[in-house]
């Protein structure tokens, strides 16, 4: 696997984010959780204004113009050699809600369709680890669909610890906490 960074979303990187958004849309029409990690992506207009949402969703007082309750962070997977976005991944600095606290956790990722299996999901978690850690969240819950075997390797790969399988609207989801 090739070296990877986590940054804030810029509009440097506006045309690989437009790029990423497309293959997602393309290669995973059929998946309801193409965007994991990556919210409004889908239905935003423009790499700037996904860019502005992201900004908006960082602190408490602006997150609920971003259309979250929770503020977070996102952050851009760009491998080193070549600047290329090669996934998403978010990190919610609480999951003090309803939701977040049951099934959708302190982050979600996707990885660009073309960069999967090559580690990128393993690695962009380990980093954001280190992001929760500098946060100060000491646990952090991730989950994943029973049947998503990839994302439970890669939870697993970085330290998460099952807790338990629940049922969500009739999908089953695996809880792990992972001690930061």
């Amino acid at each position: 696997m090739e070296h990877i960074l986590l940054i804030v979303p810029q509009e440097i990187y506006a045309d690989e984010i437009w790029k990423f958004r497309q293959e997602i849309l393309e290669c995973d029409a059929e998946n309801e959780d193409q965007f994991a990690g990556c919210l409004l992506l889908d239905v935003s207009k423009s790499p700037e204004e996904w860019i502005k949402i992201c900004e908006l969703r960082k602190s408490e007082e602006t997150c609920g113009g971003a259309g979250t309750a929770v503020p977070s962070h996102t952050y851009l997977a760009i491998r080193k050699r070549d600047d290329k976005v090669v996934g998403v991944i978010d990190l919610r600095h609480h999951i003090n809600h309803p939701i977040l606290g049951t099934w959708g956790g302190h982050c979600g990722y996707s990885v660009r369709p073309s960069e999967r299996g090559r580690g990128y999901a393993k690695e962009m978690l380990r980093l954001n680890i280190q992001n929760a850690k500098s946060m100060g969240i000491e646990n952090l819950l991730v989950t994943c669909d029973i049947e998503n075997a990839a994302s439970e390797k890669v939870i697993l790969s970085c330290g998460g610890v099952y807790e338990k399988t629940i049922d969500v609207g009739g999908c089953r989801m695996k809880r792990y906490w992972i001690k930061v």
